[in-house]
């Protein structure tokens, strides 16, 4: 490896950190996890359509106020997004702060695997 492969190594690096940071810093602030085969969201409102017109199933998510792990976006926070998949479409309920099982910091939550 040159110095410029490591160089670019290491930005990339400190891009994910960053953006890992940045998602332990705002999971407190949405109700759902939402991981599809393309990307990872946190949402406090998702509506799921599945769609089965051609006998090939899709399925339909609209979120509302969401935050997208996405290291190349300026702007991770998105107001309404909708997203087409025909592939698994995993939604988990992150357990409300009010909780008493709640550790004062939040769930533990991994991050998403690195693409």
């Amino acid at each position: 490896m040159t110095d410029r492969d490591d160089e670019l190594a290491h930005y990339a690096a400190d891009q994910e950190l960053n953006l890992y940071k940045e998602y332990r810093d705002v999971i407190g602030l949405f109700r759902y996890i939402v991981e599809t085969d393309r990307r990872f969201y946190l949402a406090n409102s998702v509506e799921v359509i599945t769609h089965d017109e051609t006998g090939d199933t899709y399925f339909e998510l609209l979120l509302v106020d969401t935050w997208v792990w996405d290291v190349f976006r300026s702007s991770r926070f998105i107001q309404r997004a909708r997203i087409l998949s025909f592939r698994d479409v995993n939604i988990e309920e992150l357990p409300s702060r009010d909780d008493p099982d709640m550790p004062a910091d939040g769930p533990f939550l991994p991050p998403p695997p690195i693409e």
